[in-house]
């Protein structure tokens, strides 16, 4: 009995050995795996990493793009947010399908009352059917075997008024493809509105996500649209294009946490916060502009020509005024299609004059009284090949009438004369002027000019020498012709010309462009004199005299040109042809410089030289400054009298009380101190305020406001605005308290 008990004992304690050293080694793997997950295995991290997804989204906050100004800060082009909805149909939210189904039901007859595109019963199916398709399909497979069966289940379902996909396998058989919900992109008071809707205000959780565009907007149109440019697939030019980054921001970005299923919430000091961009206000004048474009608009009409381009320069500064390219669509309209006054390079013909007369001064001294047989409109052998001027009436010429008349024959006879033995020195003369570099507008599309560079390598070099005089040769875009005329009306300092002045922030100027010089100097201050005494002739006895003879209110200076065209295939045979016409004024005290280049093609009873072609656009828009510059009329002495606006914009109280008070009003007077009213100033500068009211259901009575704030309340109410005009509104289609019916059209009329 004993050995038997011993064997016994012997056993189990074997197996109670056994069972602690498989416990240790158990835990010893334990311990060991737990070591290695902690300290050497990225399982952690990755697990980690997973569950934060799943927890956690980052969601990119837009910025929103600045916008592009005129100089007096009218909008040329600014961004507006637009919205689109895009469902997940396959959003755990939509479990429910008794809910959605009740909930859809209402949401489809409001879209369809809302938006007009569809009946009720159209958008019903749309949201059963998308519902289905994102819950039964994935990747191709029929997954509604996994919806609840059976008819006591369903039944049950039924009496609970609802049906549940199976839980344990909902992220299996969910297609979360986003589907946009609106036939077109809202603007903010629609969506407004729209958030209002079932499912839309969230009462079904966060299924669908709000997908907001910065959509540019253009409140002039076609004003100046191809140097405000564009950004994108259809291209990238202009000022949008070159300020870029300036006018983009920088987008920001917000954390959310997942809450619960189909909610989030963002993760309070997460992320940044987006920057806004800079608004660049360029030096384009839009009343300017818009006199340009229509002078040039009606020009063209009235010649049947293919393209031209206006250009208004400030002297002083460089500064653009008004760019006007206009050419011919497919539709043959005339629109902003390309940018001729700067990527148009061409021989520009006589207004190329102003160069040679420069080099024949400067550097070859050559008197004013010098004479030249210029033939009569016959043809001149110079340089070994014939030359004749386009009119007749002169045959000995000194170098005024020359100038004034434009001879062909006497600018090529001087040159030859003068440099046919050293014909670098002319060239090397012209490169002075800067006639062979651009002017600072590359990041524009700037052409760079062309000159002859090597005279040994040019067959008949004396006959190029002849025509380079007179404006063939060397080709420039008019830009560059402009920017010459700008310097000898400068005193013979030359600036860049500049397309943009400030850059602002939320309204604060961040920072402010100065005049670029690019010459000090192009020659002597007597050779200026001179050149500018032979400008001024041309327009008081030559080829610009019918445009600005027979005017009393300011002397100009300048000159017309006449240029076969051949290029592109192109002949000079072919009839083509490009006429213009470059003025500064007033000729004693330039202030502005103005350029009309058109391109045309020889028709009967239509013009084709420079003069008739591009002169009258040129004396309009002369005559339009010098009428809208009142200091040139009249000047007002300092009396030490205090002067007080005669009148003030109404908008925003708080705003306007503001204004006010700066503008040093005596008095102002307002029933409150917040929201929307109109102002008016008294015989005696008293400046009264009238609240609107705050009734979204009327039409409010934006007259006296800027368009700005107009249209912010008229879209408030639901309103499409049309207008016309600058300035402030005076005139509104729809009567002010009127019933509000959204989607109508108001017509403004300011100015």
């Amino acid at each position: 009995m004993k050995e038997g008990k011993s064997k016994i004992k012997s056993d189990i304690l074997l197996r109670v050995r056994l069972l602690y050293l498989l416990f240790i080694g158990i835990g010893i793997a334990v311990l060991g795996r737990l070591v290695w997950v902690q300290m050497f295995s990225s399982e952690v991290d990755y697990n980690a990493r997973r569950l934060e997804s799943r927890i956690f989204t980052e969601e990119i906050l837009p910025a929103q793009r600045g916008s592009i100004l005129a100089r007096n800060g009218e909008p040329l082009a600014v961004s507006m947010f637009r919205y689109q909805v895009e469902m997940d149909f396959g959003s755990p939210g939509l479990d429910s399908l008794g809910t959605f189904r009740e909930q859809s039901d209402s949401l489809a007859k409001l879209l369809a009352s809302f938006f007009r595109d569809r009946t009720a019963a159209q958008y019903r199916e749309f949201f059963r059917t998308s519902h289905a398709r994102h819950y039964r399909l994935v990747n191709g497979r029929d997954t509604s075997v996994l919806r609840d069966e059976g008819f006591f289940a369903r039944l049950l379902n039924r009496l609970r008024g609802e049906e549940y996909v199976k839980r344990r396998i909902y992220d299996t058989i969910r297609d979360h493809t986003p589907v946009k919900l609106f036939p077109r992109e809202v603007d903010y008071n629609e969506w407004q509105e729209l958030r209002k809707y079932p499912i839309l205000n969230w009462n079904m959780g966060m299924v669908y996500n709000l997908v907001r565009h910065d959509r540019r907007i253009y409140p002039q149109g076609e004003l100046a649209r191809r140097t405000i440019g564009l950004t994108g697939d259809r291209g990238n030019y202009g000022i949008e294009a070159v300020w870029r980054e300036t006018l983009a921001g920088r987008d920001g970005r917000a954390v959310r946490q997942r809450i619960a299923r189909g909610f989030s919430g963002r993760v309070v000091g997460s992320g940044e916060d987006p920057v806004d961009g800079a608004d660049v206000v360029s030096t384009l004048d839009l009343d300017l502009q818009d006199v340009a474009d229509k002078t040039l608009r009606w020009q063209l009409e009235r010649q049947n020509a293919l393209w031209g381009t206006t250009i208004v320069m400030e002297v002083q500064t460089g500064e653009i005024l008004a760019l006007v390219n206009l050419g011919r669509n497919s539709r043959g309209e005339y629109v902003e299609n390309t940018n001729y006054a700067i990527a148009k390079r061409a021989e520009l013909g006589s207004v190329f004059k102003l160069a040679t007369m420069l080099a024949l001064v400067e550097d070859a001294d050559m008197p004013l009284s010098t004479v030249y047989d210029t033939g009569d409109g016959r043809p001149v052998a110079v340089g070994g090949a014939p030359v004749r001027d386009a009119h007749g009436g002169h045959r000995e010429m000194d170098f005024r009438t020359a100038a004034a008349q434009s001879s062909n024959v006497y600018f090529a006879e001087a040159v030859v004369e003068r440099y046919a033995d050293r014909k670098e020195r002319y060239t090397d003369f012209l490169r002075k002027l800067r006639l062979d570099r651009t002017v600072g507008l590359e990041a524009y599309g700037e052409r760079a000019p062309y000159l002859p560079s090597d005279w040994r390598k040019i067959g008949g070099a004396n006959q190029a020498l002849a025509r380079l005089a007179f404006g063939y040769v060397a080709e420039l875009t008019p830009m560059q012709m402009l920017t010459l005329y700008n310097a000898v009306a400068n005193d013979g300092c030359m600036v860049a010309p500049r397309l943009v002045r400030e850059i602002r922030r939320g309204g604060v100027l961040e920072e402010r462009f100065r005049p670029e010089v690019l010459e000090e100097r192009i020659c002597s201050p007597a050779t200026i004199r001179t050149v500018r005494e032979l400008l001024e002739e041309v327009c008081r006895s030559g080829t610009g005299a019918p445009y600005f003879r027979d005017t009393t209110l300011f002397r100009a200076a300048g000159k017309t040109g006449t240029a076969q065209f051949a290029q592109d295939g192109i002949r000079y045979s072919d009839g083509y042809y490009m006429g213009s016409m470059v003025v500064y004024f007033p000729a004693e005290e330039p202030r502005y410089t103005i350029l009309t280049t058109i391109h045309t093609r020889r028709q009967g009873g239509k013009a084709y030289y420079g003069g008739p072609l591009a002169g009258p656009v040129v004396k309009r828009m002369a005559g339009y400054i010098y009428h809208r510059e009142h200091d040139w009329h009249a000047r007002v002495g300092s009396t030490g009298e205090r002067h007080h606006p005669v009148r003030i914009k109404g908008g925003d109280i708080a705003q306007v009380r503001r204004v006010a008070g700066k503008l040093g009003s005596p008095d102002v007077e307002y029933d409150s101190r917040t929201g929307w009213g109109r102002a008016e100033v008294d015989s005696a500068a008293r400046v009264r305020i009238t609240a609107l009211p705050q009734d979204f259901e009327t039409v409010p009575d934006v007259r006296g406001m800027g368009l700005k704030d107009a249209l912010f309340l008229m879209e408030q109410r639901g309103l499409r605005v049309s207008f016309t005009g600058t300035g402030a509104v005076r005139e509104q289609s729809l009567a002010p308290n009127s019933r509000a019916v959204a989607g109508r059209t108001v017509r403004l009329t300011l100015r």
